[in-house]
Formats: C-alpha cells, sequence, structure tokens
C-alpha cells in the first residue's frame, strides 16, 4: 500500500480513523481478511489499465476535483474497465468530476473546455437531514421526527456521512447536538437479518443494486453476513426506479450510492442514506460479482459521461 494512501489513517483507541471522515474502524483481526479480499479485487483492477494501454484503446479523459479519489472508492475500478484516462488538468479533461468526501463539499467547477462533462458539482450537501428532506421532496412523504413530541420507537443517528452510529430510541426525549431523528422503517427479512438495497447511481439513475444483508442485532453497522449483486429492475418497480431518480435530481447527485430499505409492512421504499463519493464493491460480495458490478458500471458510466 502507498505510503500516500497511509496518511489517510490514523489508529487510535483500537480503531483505525479515517482523517477525512471521522470514520472509525476496528482493528479486529476480519480487517486484515478484507484488506487481503480487496488488495485482489484491486490487481484484478489494476490489469484492466493495463490491457487498454496495451490495445490502444481510445478512451475518454478524466480529472477530479478538488483532490484525487484513492482507489478503493468505486469510480476508481470504474474508471479502469471502462478505459477512461486519468489526468490532471481539468480544463483538457473530457469529464471533470466534484471528488470530496466530505458531508458538505461547496466548490465552483473550474474552467473546462468546450463539451467536457460536470459530474456531481451540484450535489453540495449530503447530511442525513439533507437526505431526509430530498426524499420528502421526491416521495410526498418524510422520514423526519420530531424527538421532543414524537411517541415510540425512532432512530438517532449522527449527521456526518459515514458515521453508522445508528440506534434506536425511545421518545419523547431531548434531542442530541448534530444527531438526526427518524421513524424506524422496519426492513426485516426471513432468517433474522435486515436487507439494505444499497443502489448506485450513475447519471442521476440506478444502475446497479447491491443486496445487503446483516443480523437485525447489526442493522446500523457496515460488516455484512452476505451480498449479492442485482439489477435495478429486479429489485424495484418502474415507479420506484422514477422516484430514486427524482431524489438524485434533488440532491444534484450524477454519481455515488444511496440506501434503499423496503418497509415489510407497507412494502413501500425509503431512502435512508447517500453517498457520493460511493466505497465498492462491498467486501462481503464474491470476486466474480465484484468484476462483473464493476464491469456494469464502467458501462453505465460512459454511456452517461461520456457518449461517442
Amino acid at each position: 500500500m502507498s505510503r500516500s494512501w497511509l496518511a489517510d489513517f490514523k489508529y487510535e483507541d483500537g480503531a483505525w480513523l479515517v482523517k477525512k471522515t471521522g470514520h472509525r474502524v476496528p482493528a479486529k483481526s476480519s480487517l486484515f481478511g478484507d484488506i487481503f479480499t480487496w488488495l485482489t479485487f484491486y490487481t484484478l483492477a489494476q490489469s484492466w489499465r493495463t490491457w487498454r494501454r496495451v490495445t490502444g484503446h481510445r478512451r475518454p479523459t478524466i480529472a477530479f476535483f478538488p483532490e484525487k479519489p484513492r482507489p478503493w472508492y468505486f469510480i476508481w475500478p470504474v474508471m479502469h474497465a471502462s478505459g477512461t484516462k486519468l489526468i490532471s488538468d481539468t480544463g483538457k479533461a473530457d469529464i471533470v468530476f466534484q471528488f470530496d468526501d466530505s458531508t458538505e463539499s461547496r466548490h465552483a467547477p473550474p474552467a473546462i473546455k468546450d463539451g467536457a462533462k460536470l459530474v456531481n458539482f451540484g450535489c453540495t450537501d449530503i447530511s442525513k437531514s439533507r437526505v431526509a428532506a430530498a426524499f420528502a421532496a421526491a416521495a410526498g412523504e418524510g422520514l423526519a421526527v420530531d424527538p421532543r413530541t414524537f411517541k415510540g420507537s425512532m432512530v438517532e443517528k449522527s449527521e456526518k456521512n459515514a458515521c453508522h452510529d445508528g440506534r434506536i430510541l425511545e421518545g419523547p426525549l431531548t434531542p442530541e447536538e448534530g444527531k438526526v431523528y427518524q421513524r424506524v422503517i422496519d426492513n426485516e427479512i426471513e432468517g433474522g437479518l435486515v436487507e439494505d438495497l444499497r443502489c448506485c447511481i450513475v447519471g442521476g439513475r440506478p444502475a446497479v443494486v447491491f443486496r445487503k444483508r446483516r443480523p437485525v442485532g447489526r442493522r446500523f453497522l457496515n460488516e455484512n453476513s452476505e451480498v449479492h449483486l442485482d439489477r435495478p429492475e429486479n429489485c424495484y418497480s418502474e415507479d420506484e426506479i422514477e422516484l430514486i431518480s427524482r431524489f438524485a435530481a434533488e440532491l444534484g447527485l450524477e454519481w455515488g450510492g444511496v440506501d434503499v430499505l423496503r418497509d415489510r409492512a407497507t412494502g413501500r421504499i425509503f431512502i435512508v442514506d447517500a453517498n457520493k463519493t460511493d466505497m465498492g464493491p462491498p467486501v462481503a460480495l464474491n470476486l466474480g460479482d465484484k468484476l462483473k458490478s464493476t464491469r456494469r458500471m464502467a458501462k453505465a458510466f460512459v454511456a452517461a459521461f461520456a457518449p461517442r
């Protein structure tokens, strides 16, 4: 692993702290297995890059602003699979992609050449309250509750991106600063598991879905027991796909991931989180489907941002 990559992390109190986001990764023995799994996928993704160079593939160019993604972000292998060439000059790139792993990122687009495509510069805020407001605008109903008056179970979670600190509390209660409070969505399935329908967005529309499953007791953790690759049309109705697309437009999200939960009682879907710098594919996904999902994303990426 590159020394520059290691500078993104800091070991603190038995966990690796991601400096930019504040996300903590417990330093458990299973972490080493996850790193090995990722390195295997990374090596194969790099081979796509080499093959494109050898074959002389004509490819679009991409520049990131204000910073470049690390290889563990989904855009990295997708870039290689699609044949897109990374350059530093935003004024010469065919695609200029806003990349900032902060919850709020308000960057004015840099100067670009005629015909270049700007990506995600309209997505400036992915805080939980902003995501809830965007979903309410797209769906006509919201998730937010007032904890001071709400009676019953509700979810408390941090406003910030990638904290995975949700917990279920009973209201009414006095809210904590920096927290949001929402209705509990019962997404339990057979086997005592909950299922998140993680939807990858390309060009503002669903492109790939990861069915992420974990025990009910670990519903808010990013530790999946199993992950299955699926297609949007197998997971959502046409109306639901349009709802997700409206949400993405409301948020300004042209590339990223959204967490979709299907309520067991009503069958309706709810979007509870969004990420404009999506990591992936999930570690628990088998290697073959990691490669398959990356190729699907690459095809959607070219169609959305670099059509011939």
